[in-house]
């Protein structure tokens, strides 16, 4: 069966094609750098020759899965058991997840999680796996139930989990014990575990950053992107890390035949974003931190309307319209005012009350905007929609 883009009715209604809409509150991203910003941090840090081979770099292909000064240089990011040559670098994380679903999931039993990202919870489904679907939870923090995840292997059938932490749409991330308790399942069962990462080095308090999949567990593959922590959407490159060698030419055979050289110039900015990490890291949880507690003061200002499992970690937050209506008409009245959510068909394929959430972004510097016309929409409604909740409540007595 063809699988339609969850995003698609989104971008629709927002009217994505044509310019959107005025105040954006959809984008998961950190705030972009501009290409001037990322050329002026690497002169100031003295990075002369990487400026040198930007402006002059040939217009061939680079390898198949990275050129080797960029997976070195990712690999920094990671402990002594990844190096380059753990490392496979893709035009992006939705291109990297897709191979491996195709490499690893074809021919098994997997595991994933909703509400999701379509490209995680998609991925395995589509490459021909045999899916077991397990709804998360806001009672439960969104946090993995690992006796539902018991309950669904099939011992000898089960080889894939894809999991998505720090979680996308809500922002939550799971417990250091969660995790051990995850992997040391997976080891039981012989079980990879894909681990979507793109929001790792956004945590809100540093103390609760997870180790990455691919330092802690042999069979774990670490998923990432410039786009979320560095707001490097344009420069394209994501990645691929992993321990076990033994899966890579999987991964490389099934690369050939996608997107399989990234640009050169993509492959520097890359490097550039990266050498500047903790520069950019910095200036991008600074707006993270000052939009969320704008975001926090909004939520206790309408706490009878809209609930939420405060964010932790990235630039997401999945959010409860306790108003009379579904997220996804809340959505569209919204989208006629000229302001974008993204309503919860854009995470399941299946919205029932316990998912009917919308996800905000706010990473981005011009967020406050969108927050202030969000708050005056609500303002303008507010008393219809309490004395709407107030005689749903009364009927329930």
């Amino acid at each position: 069966m063809k699988q339609q883009p969850w995003s698609k009715k989104h971008k629709y209604i927002t009217k994505a094609s044509s310019g959107g809409v005025k105040y954006n509150l959809s984008n998961s991203y950190a705030q972009p750098l501009s290409n001037k910003e990322l050329l002026d941090l690497t002169t100031e840090r003295g990075d002369h020759n990487l400026v040198s081979e930007y402006q002059n770099h040939q217009l061939g292909y680079t390898p198949n899965g990275g050129s080797l000064d960029l997976r070195e240089e990712i690999s920094k990011l990671y402990g002594p058991n990844i190096h380059a040559e753990n490392i496979l670098v893709f035009t992006g994380a939705q291109v990297a997840l897709q191979t491996a679903s195709i490499a690893f999931a074809s021919n098994c039993h997997s595991i994933v999680f909703l509400p999701g990202y379509q490209s995680t919870v998609m991925g395995p489904e589509l490459a021909g796996s045999d899916v077991s679907e397990i709804v998360l939870q806001a009672s439960n923090g969104w946090e993995i139930p690992l006796d539902k995840v018991r309950k669904a292997i099939k011992p000898g059938k089960t080889k894939y989990i894809v999991i998505n932490e720090p979680y996308n749409p809500a922002g939550s991330l799971m417990s250091h014990e969660t995790q051990l308790s995850l992997v040391q399942l997976a080891k039981d069962f012989n079980i990879q575990i894909m681990s979507d990462e793109v929001y790792r080095f956004l945590e809100h308090n540093e103390v609760d950053r997870l180790p990455a999949m691919a330092d802690l567990y042999y069979n774990g593959i670490s998923c990432v992107t410039l786009s979320k922590p560095w707001g490097g959407c344009g420069v394209t490159i994501g990645w691929l890390a992993f321990q076990n060698m033994s899966i890579k030419q999987n991964l490389v055979d099934v690369q050939y035949f996608g997107t399989a050289c990234p640009s050169r110039a993509s492959e520097i900015q890359a490097m550039m974003c990266l050498r500047s990490s903790d520069e950019i890291l910095k200036r991008n949880l600074n707006i993270i931190r000052y939009n969320l507690n704008l975001l926090t003061n909004f939520m206790k200002r309408y706490n009878d309307l809209f609930s939420w499992v405060k964010p932790k970690a990235g630039a997401v937050a999945f959010i409860k319209f306790h108003g009379p209506m579904s997220s996804e008409k809340f959505g569209k009245m919204l989208a006629d005012n000229n302001i974008s959510i993204k309503p919860a068909y854009c995470f399941s394929n299946h919205v029932t009350d316990e998912i009917d959430y919308f996800r905000v972004g706010f990473g981005e510097i011009k967020m406050p905007k969108a927050l202030d016309a969000l708050a005056h929409f609500v303002e303008k409604h507010k008393n219809q929609w309490r004395k709407e909740l107030r005689s749903r409540q009364r009927s329930r007595l």
